[in-house]
């Protein structure tokens, strides 16, 4: 069961994260989905976590089999064609500097990426990325805390940067305001350019089609699909159908089987330092031991 309060908003942790990337991942055909979804969480994840410079990173595992009602239909707005992805990732830095010092070492991490990955496109936020309201107690989630989360993937109707910057923001602040959301992340990432491929990783599709270059990219949570269904009918989203017809093209929304966070505030969490499951066992049967200081001294360094 999921940790929250109903009483505090947590959204203020994540403001410590000024520069940002959201990575959208697909993996290789014939690797098998939990071969895919193991090597990701418990080999990648941890390798990827040690770069010098990492602020924040997570995995977001996405469900192709997903509810089809995650996002309302709406006359006019229509699905990105041809798009199914795995899972999208969020690698963020303190500072640019950080982020410098990341990507003077990551070309070990994209040498990686070929292994798992068919596809990955990194889209940049050199203003980080908004949350209004997270309800979740718990800083470092690692798996299926139990509440419905999705991500809704959404492509700009004009060319207009300001307008369509201006219509999310406000959207995701009418999405916040109502009880029902517990999670409301909004990512208003540069319109990708596909001249500048990113990440660079060898082997690895980058390219966008013209209508996912301009997105935006809403992280919702509701406690359950019933309470998402009810939002979807209240008087508060109905009040904003006609401006999403205007600022909104194309949406497509991907169900998350489960969150996975190697590092925040500069920290390797239990996952980022030992894997993701192997953090799920040394929590399910309490190895206090296993997390002392020495021990992750052991571990990360060599030497105690």
């Amino acid at each position: 069961m999921p940790i929250l309060s109903n009483e505090n908003n947590f959204a203020s942790r994540d403001a410590t994260i000024a520069v940002n990337t959201y990575t959208t991942v697909l993996r290789r055909t014939k690797v098998p989905h939990e071969t895919f979804a193991n090597y990701w969480r418990d080999v990648h994840g941890p390798l990827c976590s040690r770069i010098p410079g990492l602020g924040w990173y997570v995995q977001n595992h996405f469900n192709r089999e997903q509810d089809a009602h995650l996002w309302p239909q709406i006359e006019g707005i229509n699905p990105f064609e041809y798009y199914v992805l795995d899972g999208g990732v969020e690698i963020g830095f303190e500072t640019a500097a950080d982020q410098e010092q990341f990507n003077e070492a990551c070309s070990i991490l994209f040498a990686d990426e070929q292994n798992l990955f068919a596809a990955t496109v990194a889209y940049a936020l050199p203003k980080g990325s908004m949350t209004l309201v997270d309800r979740s107690a718990d800083p470092v989630p690692n798996g299926d805390d139990g509440l419905d989360r999705f991500h809704i993937h959404l492509g700009s109707r004009t060319s207009d940067v300001v307008a369509f910057e201006q219509f999310m923001t406000n959207f995701a602040g009418k999405i916040a305001a109502d009880p029902a959301a517990l999670k409301v992340r909004l990512h208003l990432p540069d319109i990708y350019d596909n001249a500048e491929p990113a990440p660079p990783a060898p082997n690895v599709d980058h390219a966008v089609p013209e209508g996912r270059r301009h997105i935006a990219v809403l992280e919702l949570a509701f406690a359950n699909p019933l309470a998402r269904r009810h939002f979807y009918g209240s008087d508060l989203f109905e009040a904003t159908v006609a401006d999403q017809k205007a600022h909104i093209s194309y949406a497509t929304a991907f169900a998350v089987s489960g969150i996975y966070t190697y590092v925040r505030n500069k920290e390797l969490t239990t996952a980022g330092l030992r894997g993701s499951r192997q953090a799920q066992l040394i929590e399910t049967l309490g190895a206090a031991n296993q997390i002392s200081a020495d021990v992750r001294t052991l571990l990360h360094k060599g030497k105690l």
